[in-house]
């Protein structure tokens, strides 16, 4: 029998958040059996807790927000993915802003972290989602979608498709575990395009964003070193793992072509629906 997972000690992270700019001091700290992962905001009277679950995402511009009892947490999705790969059922996340540090844009930092706090296994039975049937969520306007099919173990196949030369279709397959996730998912960045960078900024997101923490290219190139030199699409598959967090941990094979936020969650709902 699997056991449910939190971690073995706290731990901590200051930061500035990727959209809002502002900074953020984040702690990880253990929860028992059935808690789930839950922010708390500490920043507000009463220290009001979202939990993170698909039920609860509000917004998927840009990142993925979820929100709970009058208030939200939102750029969830790298933290999540953390989660996702290091198999950790229970934490509660202390943070007093409404974003999670973006770090270098990646979510290695995070991996680390709960790496380094050690897991912790409980005795409550572990309940993961075995996916016993095809669900399947479609953009056909845009020509794109996300799926998810049976699969002993957990594993991705993503194509990216940008019109832009530098980049073109990428595609990448991982089988996820915790130590292919750390060497080929995890330090993939978010990346922008520097045309689009002030007009984001105009709507207040991005504000947080540098060369440090984004991956940013024009017309003539990068202006930063890559990771990877397919680092959008890994990026992609960081993000869709954080995202299915949300319906719970799954074992199954997703499979998407240049997938976002808002169809990522789409299937988490309609995954967790699906289960009552």
């Amino acid at each position: 029998m699997l056991r449910q997972t939190t971690l073995a000690a706290a731990a901590a992270y200051t930061g500035v958040g990727l959209h809002s700019g502002q900074e953020v001091h984040m702690v990880l700290k253990p929860a028992p059996a059935d808690t789930g992962l839950v922010f708390k905001r500490m920043d507000i009277d009463g220290q009001p807790t979202i939990k993170a679950v698909a039920a609860n995402v509000t917004s998927t511009l840009r990142a993925t927000t979820v929100e709970e009892n009058g208030c939200k947490v939102f750029t969830i999705e790298h933290l999540m993915s953390a989660f996702h790969a290091m198999q950790i059922d229970n934490c509660y996340i202390e943070i007093d802003a409404e974003e999670p540090p973006v770090a270098d844009g990646s979510s290695l930092a995070f991996f680390k972290l709960m790496q380094e706090a050690g897991v912790q296994e409980l005795t409550a039975e572990r309940r993961e989602i075995v996916i016993d049937r095809i669900y399947r969520i479609d953009d056909e306007e845009q020509q794109r979608f996300v799926m998810v099919l049976p699969y002993d173990g957990f594993r991705v196949s993503f194509t990216s498709v940008n019109p832009h030369k530098l980049i073109g279709i990428q595609y990448e397959n991982f089988a996820v575990n915790p130590e292919t996730y750390e060497k080929e998912i995890a330090p993939a960045r978010t990346i922008a395009y520097e045309k689009e960078i002030e007009a984001l900024q105009k709507m207040g997101l991005g504000l947080g964003g540098t060369l440090e923490s984004v991956i940013v290219y024009n017309d003539e190139g990068w202006l930063n070193p890559l990771h990877y030199e397919d680092e959008l699409v890994r990026h992609k598959i960081l993000d869709v793992i954080g995202d299915l967090r949300l319906a719970g941990p799954i074992r199954g094979h997703v499979i998407a072509v240049a997938s976002g936020h808002a169809l990522n969650t789409a299937l988490a709902k309609e995954i967790q629906k699906s289960l009552g």
